[in-house]
């Protein structure tokens, strides 16, 4: 559709269909996956603005693997080539110009949208994944050996089915709910996201009226995976995606759930929100074509949660 942001994501009701990622290997602890765990091997790429490669840089600081996997962030001002470089933060490991070069490296018959995060494997010279789903459970427990915080389990056993659960319902919902409102492109298919997004939101703000974390007390995957969203919301989501039926600042329970995840120790350094606003009103031009970037809202992610009696 020609008022598409990404044509070839868009079907022909105007709903956004978010194209799959195509580079799915694992790097595994014992190396039976043909990619071996191994310290200083594995090189991050992601972009600060970006809430899929949030996760990734989120587990790697909660893990303490800044030492185990470097990682470089994209300018977020992505252009017409895509994700690039900044000149004062070159790409350490080819010295490329723009993340694409790194994609058709991998694979020179790539020609889909390039996205973050990538995980990259020095010593075989390409893409290792591009799903930000699977990296994260990678950094959770394939680099133990030598993470800082190794006894730290984001996806424990006991829980997985109540996650994977959360997971379904906060991913095609709320995470790519926020996308599916903001590049529809007809009123319908927007409405049917918005709705969709707003009972969800709800319903999550029902169940953190009863528990501090959204599996109970313990903070796991299904929360980071959240809060990507959340902290998002109020500053972009809200006016360039035309998500305004409530801010997360008008609930009970998201409000303070934001920030108790948000003032977790080494969180508040993984959130830019310079970079976020930037990327969303300035490289979204079929949905702010003057490119002006929004003074406010103004944020409050310090006070206090009010979530510890629970």
């Amino acid at each position: 559709m020609a008022n598409a942001q990404f044509e070839k994501e868009t079907d022909e009701k105007g709903a956004f269909v978010r194209q799959e990622n195509v580079f799915r290997d694992r790097v595994t602890a014992d190396g039976s996956s043909g990619f071996k765990a191994e310290p200083g091997r594995y090189h991050l790429y992601v972009c600060y603005a970006c809430p899929w490669a949030s996760r990734a840089i989120i587990f790697r600081a909660l893990k303490g693997l800044e030492d185990v996997i470097s990682m470089t962030a994209v300018d977020p001002v992505r252009d017409e080539k895509g994700w690039k470089f900044f000149p004062d933060d070159p790409d350490p490991i080819n010295g490329f110009e723009y993340l694409s070069e790194a994609y058709r490296l991998t694979d020179p018959d790539f020609d889909e949208r390039v996205t973050v995060p990538v995980l990259w494997d020095k010593q075989t010279n390409r893409a290792v994944n591009n799903e930000s789903s699977e990296i994260i459970r990678m950094l959770n427990s394939e680099f133990n050996e030598w993470a800082g915080n190794p006894e730290l389990d984001l996806y424990p056993e006991s829980l997985r089915p109540e996650i994977d659960e959360l997971n379904e319902r906060i991913y095609g919902s709320i995470n790519n709910g926020v996308y599916r409102a903001g590049f529809a492109t007809t009123q319908e298919a927007y409405e049917e996201a918005f709705v969709e997004l707003f009972e969800a939101l709800d319903e999550m703000d029902d169940r953190l009226a009863e528990h501090r974390f959204l599996t109970g007390d313990q903070i796991t995957e299904a929360d980071w995976r959240f809060f990507v969203t959340l902290v998002r919301f109020d500053a972009v989501y809200v006016g360039h995606f035309k998500c305004n039926q409530r801010r997360i600042a008008d609930y009970d329970n998201l409000a303070g759930y934001l920030r108790d995840l948000y003032q977790q120790p080494g969180i508040a350094d993984t959130v830019n929100i310079d970079h976020i606003k930037r990327h969303y009103y300035i490289t979204h031009p079929k949905i702010n074509p003057t490119q002006i970037v929004p003074m406010g809202p103004v944020l409050d992610f310090e006070s206090d949660p009010g979530r510890s009696h629970l």
